[in-house]
């Protein structure tokens, strides 16, 4: 992207798409685990949570979500790790890595993890950082679509949003 090209954001469908597709992963998973994560989303802020049995679903939830974007154009894939991009960038805050901890990439993976769980967490999290959980990681979500598309096309997809996925990279979540 050159200086000049306008980003490209993420239009509601693309969101729409995303976050269903996320869902249906999830919902071919055991009903103790969905039950699990939605308690995740709606519980008290800063209580303490026992993420393992999620920690253990998440292979399942990778292996249903890749399984669901098999058909998917490279056109497709790539919609798809826009929107992947921003939800990462948008949670990209200190605010939010005080309640997570980790460095770098361990904030990377714990956004991935926020990602991961769908919208309800994601939200809840973005609006109180509270709601977060220290220690949670989900590193493969991260890269998720951009990887299917380099398997599927030979490339990494160009998202030409003008941001990065990376931690502390987002002005607003990290004032000085």
């Amino acid at each position: 992207m050159t200086g000049t090209d306008t980003p490209q954001l993420p239009t509601a469908e693309h969101e729409a798409r995303f976050w269903a597709l996320v869902e249906s992963a999830w919902a071919r998973l055991d009903p103790q685990v969905n039950a699990a994560r939605r308690a995740l989303a709606v519980r008290e802020p800063g209580s303490e949570v026992d993420v393992m049995l999620l920690d253990g679903a998440l292979d399942g939830l990778l292996e249903n979500l890749a399984a669901d974007s098999e058909s998917l154009s490279g056109a497709e894939l790539t919609d798809l790790d826009r929107v992947l991009e921003r939800k990462l960038y948008d949670i990209d805050r200190a605010d939010i890595q005080e309640v997570t901890d980790g460095s770098d990439d361990g904030f990377l993976y714990a956004r991935g993890f926020i990602v991961a769980l769908g919208r309800d967490f994601y939200e809840a999290v973005a609006r109180d950082p509270e709601m977060a959980v220290m220690d949670a990681e989900c590193e493969s979500m991260c890269y998720f679509f951009a990887h299917l598309h380099r398997k599927r096309f030979g490339d990494f997809p160009e998202t030409n949003s003008g941001i990065s996925r990376e931690s502390c990279m987002n002005p607003t979540g990290w004032p000085s």
